[in-house]
């Protein structure tokens, strides 16, 4: 048993934690982002926890980077170039007639009543999209050959125009995929060192402009994420790394360093979607399976929703106006983090984010620069942050600078100092508490029945006035929030998700070609399981079929048991089908005929669970956790008041605080509200109510 290491990389900080599998004991670091290149902070992290925590965390002086067996790491290299447009010259060769569809994509405005809006920036431009001749029919058949020599002239077009990547995606090709074979072919050898996409194994699903969007996407990322883990992957290995290190996927599960590289398409929610997991699995061992989930960083906010243990999960998303079909952890993402800057719009109103001031110059208090107010520094003028300092006294901070910030602000606005800092976190949170009603109330969900738990550097700052403002009773804080993104790394799986459409009518005498349909993807899942080294224990498959009535445009993922699909287990299909779309839409017609039409796997490597040693309560008194007293404004009590501040280090299960009061740890700072009431579950995490606690 070893070390399991888990690195995320944020807009402000990159943080890693380091889990002794023996001992159920973790710690964690912060440092600060590279964004010029994350890898230095990544191996600067994994350098910083060895040295300070290694020896401690085993008993071991000598210990270092060989107990590591699990290394996991979520990044945002694969998000950063797709929104600030830094991805490869991307190429696309697509049937005849189908060049303009990046453009056209389902013909709707950004905007449906802004006759200004304008679309995101195409990945590939107009030039760059070749026709090549070929065209397949809709049951997969050829009604015209492709021309190979024309493919290759297309493509010598492409290699002078120095295109450094290239996305191929024709019509239907997700029934018949060898034509895509074919140009793959000719593109090796005119362009081997170009990075190729083919629709057929990036996303062999219906639906033309999402598909030609997603592997458009996969191939304009491509070099960048190839450029950038295999730079990681060597500096681990020198730096003596024995294991293998896996990347973080958007469904939250894991999958290795190269599959990453082929497919960085699944990796663009590679951080936050672990925070996700990582937050269901903390909440399950204190006994809280339903759940939202809210992630404050430096630059934005995520938030999710977990029912009964799982979290939602998408088909995909649009970034930028652009469809990324690829499965993913349902996770919606405001600018609101603790670097969002607070301005002035052209009405006089104050507004926050999404401008953020980021890792560097950062907050006005760090005083790198910048001179504008932030979320972080209005806390600091509230006195809700410490004033002198952040992550247990190693980053120095000067409050002059946010006071001074601030002021600015308060002129403007004509209110005082203090005023201007609460309508800073007023605003941040109303922000916030939109974002979790996208996930829960505009879905038929009611926050009041969930219970907030709140993590990333900021995320405890405001957990309480966020659940005051939705209602909610009950927040979760684990105990390492900061970090628990990195942590959540080392709760979950290997995972691979395999995919095909074929449009069938669900009768009886279809159930064999269902069964075919699986058989392939069950049998590119179990060769996914030998690449991995999975061993057959393992292993685990799960399978679903999305489901539509004849006639409809959208479908129902309707999951069926692992094996073979007979007339039994179609018809069970069938049921299920008509009761969750009973669920979902209020009415089912169990007279109208049903289609499947994509067939999914999801296969799935199990790890070692983690979990957490547990403690006996010792008793209420917290005074063994009281560090000092702190002056800070609440607009519940409409003036500063003196409240106590509790290392969170010396806080021991079963400890018990009554609001006002704040917790300080390394990595976060808590607020505990008048009214609230927090206590320390054995697991030592933190669980606060409002209202009495009895």
């Amino acid at each position: 048993m070893g070390w399991r290491l888990g690195v995320d990389t944020g807009g402000t900080f990159t943080d890693v934690c380091l889990f002794d599998e023996e001992r159920r004991v973790f710690a964690i670091t912060k440092v600060a982002s590279t964004p010029h290149d994350p890898g230095e902070a990544v191996l600067a992290g994994v350098r910083d926890i060895i040295e300070r925590e290694g020896a401690a965390l085993s008993g071991e002086p000598e210990a270092g980077v060989e107990r590591i067996g699990y290394f996991a790491h979520g990044t945002t290299v694969a998000t950063n170039a797709l929104l600030q447009g830094k991805g490869a010259r991307t190429g696309v060769l697509t049937t005849e007639g189908f060049r303009d569809l990046l453009e056209l994509g389902r013909q709707r405005r950004p905007k449906l009543y802004d006759l200004a809006a304008q679309k995101g920036e195409l990945l590939a431009p107009r030039h760059l999209r070749k026709e090549v001749t070929e065209r397949m029919r809709y049951d997969g058949t050829v009604a015209v050959p492709l021309d190979v020599e024309q493919v290759r002239r297309q493509v010598r077009a492409l290699r002078d125009e120095g295109v450094e990547a290239v996305a191929v995606c024709l019509l239907y090709s997700y029934l018949a995929p060898g034509h895509e074979q074919l140009i793959k072919d000719v593109l090796a050898e005119e362009m081997p060192d170009a990075f190729v996409s083919i629709s057929s194994e990036v996303l062999p699903e219906f639906r033309e402009y999402e598909r030609l969007s997603t592997v458009t996407t996969n191939s304009f990322i491509g070099p960048v994420m190839q450029r950038y883990l295999s730079k990681l992957r060597l500096a681990l290995a020198e730096l003596g790394l024995p294991c293998t290190p896996q990347v973080t996927q958007s469904n939250g599960g894991m999958m290795s360093f190269p599959a990453a590289e082929a497919l960085p398409v699944r990796t663009v929610l590679s951080g936050p979607s672990t925070g996700v997991v990582g937050a269901a699995k903390v909440a399950a061992q204190s006994g809280i399976a339903d759940l939202i989930t809210f992630d404050m960083g430096g630059t934005s906010s995520d938030v999710s929703l977990v029912n009964d243990g799982t979290p939602s999960t998408a088909p995909g998303m649009e970034m930028d106006g652009r469809p990324i079909q690829a499965p993913m952890v349902d996770i919606h993402t405001v600018g609101a983090g603790g670097g969002s800057i607070a301005w002035i719009d052209a009405g006089g109103h104050l507004k926050v984010g999404p401008q953020s001031a980021g890792a560097d110059p950062g907050p006005a208090c760090y005083g790198r620069g910048n001179h504008e107010p932030t979320v972080t520094d209005a806390n600091v003028v509230l006195g809700v942050l410490n004033q002198t300092h952040l992550l247990a006294g190693r980053m120095p901070i000067d409050a002059d600078l946010s006071f001074r910030a601030v002021d600015r602000l308060a002129a403007r606005l004509g209110m005082s100092r203090t005023a201007a800092a609460q309508g800073i976190i007023s605003v941040v949170t109303a922000n916030m508490a939109r974002a979790i009603r996208v996930i829960s109330v505009q879905r038929g969900y009611d926050p009041r029945d969930y219970t907030l738990v709140s993590f990333g550097g900021a995320g405890p700052l405001h957990s309480a006035r966020l659940a005051a403002e939705l209602g909610m009773r009950s927040t979760l804080l684990p105990q390492r929030p900061g970090a628990l993104s990195a942590l959540g790394m080392l709760m979950t799986d290997l995972r691979s998700d395999y995919s095909r459409t074929r449009i069938t009518r669900a009768v009886p005498e279809a159930a064999s070609e269902f069964d075919a349909v699986f058989a392939d993807l069950r049998a590119r899942a179990e060769a996914w399981f030998a690449a991995e080294g999975v061993a057959d224990a393992d292993r685990a498959l799960r399978t679903v079929i999305d489901m539509r009535y004849v006639g409809q445009n959208y479908e129902l993922p309707v999951e069926v048991p692992v094996g073979p699909m007979d007339e039994v287990a179609l018809k069970a299909a069938r049921t299920a089908f008509d009761d969750l779309h009973a669920k979902r839409y209020g009415y089912a017609t169990a007279d109208e005929p049903v289609e499947a039409v994509t067939f999914r796997v999801e296969a799935t490597g199990a790890t070692p669970q983690l979990e957490f040693a547990r403690s006996e309560p010792v008793g209420a008194d917290p005074s063994g956790a009281l560090a000092g007293v702190r002056r800070l404004f609440l607009p519940e009590r409409g003036d500063y008041v003196d409240a106590p501040v509790y290392d969170r280090d010396r806080l021991r299960a079963g400890n018990e605080i009554a609001g006002p009061a704040l917790v300080e740890q390394f990595d976060t700072t808590t607020l505990v509200l008048p009214g609230e009431h927090a206590h320390v579950d054995p697991t030592g995490s933190i669980l606060t109510t409002l209202g009495s606690h009895k």
